[in-house]
């Protein structure tokens, strides 16, 4: 039996595999190709400019507090320190003699920063932990317990939401006077030690996302309502709960009008009202620029560290997002 061989065309191979290049390159010669998104780069220049505007007035801070009050009148418009000076800082630290921050355009006047920095923490720490305690009390009670009224006084919460601040300053005043609580650190924290509406609504929302069988079940087994608020709604609601933490620590560290209105002494005036010293004029100069930027920046930096560390999780509650 004979056997036939075939011979193979090297020309015939190279065309077999341009063929078969040709065919699997057709798919993607067929596939549209993507369009240029102008409306997502139009998203991001909006984004990065709102960025920009956003950061700015910090960096002009941090320019003009290392930047000497001589050199902030003859280069107003230089983006970059000049004559690089770290008196504004010293000043704000109580580093410096009154000769030497009146002859830097200080106002001479002393400056306790420790303290005030402690009566800041003092205030801002105590109506947290008062705050946050009783208005997560108060919107367990409204969201769980029933009694007579309750929607009616939820309602008058509510509505107090609109009622502006600067209304009950004179009341509040008249009362922190009435009490001997002027010039105090009580008389700071008390308007606002217990309670809040916004933070009362807020973790009244979260509550009330808490399943129910979890509870009576807990019922079943004997718990009290006490202790299931203890002991089971505050573990599955601590987010929502940091979160409340978080903004009224910041609201309470910022707060001016009213420490203003009710300190007088350096035993009482925390860090935002203490700022007020920097503004002082001297007869030779104008204002301590650098001196007010550096204790500004000073006051506002645990506050920007506190958001930042703490920002996901601020606008994940405030967001809604449910319980994990």
């Amino acid at each position: 039996m004979s056997r036939t061989t075939a011979t193979i065309d090297p020309a015939e191979l190279k065309a077999a595999g341009t063929a078969r290049q040709t065919d699997s390159s057709a798919p993607n010669a067929d596939r549209p190709r993507r369009r240029f998104n102008w409306g997502k780069v139009f998203a991001w220049a909006v984004m990065i400019a709102l960025l920009i505007i956003t950061v700015f007035p910090f960096y002009w801070m941090l320019r003009t507090s290392l930047t000497s009050n001589s050199a902030l009148y003859a280069n107003d418009m230089s983006l970059l320190p000049t004559d690089f000076d770290l008196g504004g800082f010293a000043r704000v630290f109580g580093l410096q003699s009154p000769e030497e921050a009146i002859a830097q355009g200080g106002s001479g006047a002393s400056i306790d920063f420790w303290r005030y920095l402690l009566n800041s923490v003092v205030v801002a720490t105590a109506i947290t932990v008062c705050q946050v305690f009783f208005s997560a009390m108060a919107a367990y009670a409204f969201s769980r317990l029933h009694w007579r009224g309750r929607d009616f006084v939820f309602s008058l919460f509510l509505l107090s939401l609109m009622v502006p601040l600067i209304y009950t300053l004179l009341p509040n005043f008249l009362l922190i006077r009435d009490l001997g609580l002027i010039d105090t650190l009580l008389g700071i924290m008390l308007p606002s030690l217990f309670m809040t509406p916004f933070a009362i609504f807020f973790l009244r929302q979260f509550f009330m996302n808490v399943p129910t069988e979890i509870e009576e079940a807990a019922l079943i087994d004997g718990a009290g309502k006490i202790r299931i608020f203890f002991r089971l709604i505050i573990p599955m609601t601590v987010g929502p709960i940091t979160t409340v933490a978080i903004l009224t620590y910041m609201n309470a560290w910022n707060d001016y009008l009213w420490p203003l209105m009710v300190s007088y002494t350096d035993d009482s005036r925390v860090l935002t009202v203490a700022l007020g010293n920097f503004t002082e004029q001297t007869p030779q100069t104008g204002p301590d620029w650098a001196g007010l930027m550096a204790a500004t920046l000073v006051a506002a930096l645990p506050m920007l560290l506190l958001f930042l560390f703490f920002a996901r999780r601020i606008v994940n509650s405030i967001g809604f997002s449910g319980i994990k």
